[in-house]
């Protein structure tokens, strides 16, 4: 109820403030290349329910379909413009609108498209029964994530067997350690890392 009560008031408060910038972005995804400002894409959500996630679109039209994951500059699906809002972390605002509906928290696992979760073992599977978030520890462990997958001779491989069983050993920690103090500390460790 607390958490619920934290993400409203927050979310809300982010929507309110960050308005002008929002519709600043979303006009300059639409002049910057063709298709609409928003991407929205399937993810899985609490109880293992699927959602529709919002982003900026950083990529052209229908290219996403080609590949689940994206490689950092060197993906040519990725617009130029949408390169700037990938690195600033930008693309992800439209999400504070999916924290005020309540499908996402500001903190909680990222949730991930259906073929990874199909990975999960039984005691994995615990990630579901958490609302998933904007920002966790994994996100800011991997703030460069696109970078390694750029590096990989096998992007996908480097993805399955060792960034995601990272990334779920994460999610594990933020199982155990939940709270407002916790969701605080992530939201302090993360304001820094995009600054820093």
């Amino acid at each position: 109820m607390i958490k619920r009560a934290f993400d409203l008031i927050f979310s809300l408060l982010g929507i309110l403030l960050l308005s002008p910038l929002l519709l600043l972005i979303a006009i300059l995804v639409k002049l910057t290349s063709k298709g609409g400002a928003l991407f929205l894409q399937k993810r899985v959500g609490l109880n293992n329910v699927d959602f529709t996630i919002y982003k900026f679109r950083t990529m052209y039209v229908d290219s996403s379909q080609e590949l689940m994951l994206t490689i950092g500059d060197g993906d040519k699906r990725i617009t130029k413009f949408g390169s700037l809002l990938r690195r600033m972390k930008l693309d992800e605002l439209p999400q504070l609108f999916n924290v005020f509906l309540g499908n996402m928290s500001l903190v909680g696992p990222r949730p991930e498209v259906r073929k990874y979760v199909g990975l999960y073992d039984s005691t994995q599977r615990q990630i579901l029964s958490l609302k998933p978030g904007i920002t966790d520890y994994a996100s800011i462990a991997y703030s460069n994530e696109n970078e390694l997958l750029l590096r990989a001779p096998d992007p996908e491989k480097e993805y399955v067997e060792n960034i995601l069983p990272k990334k779920i050993e994460l999610n594990m920690k933020y199982i155990a350690e939940q709270g407002i103090f916790t969701d605080i500390k992530i939201i302090g460790l993360t304001i820094k890392k995009i600054l820093f």
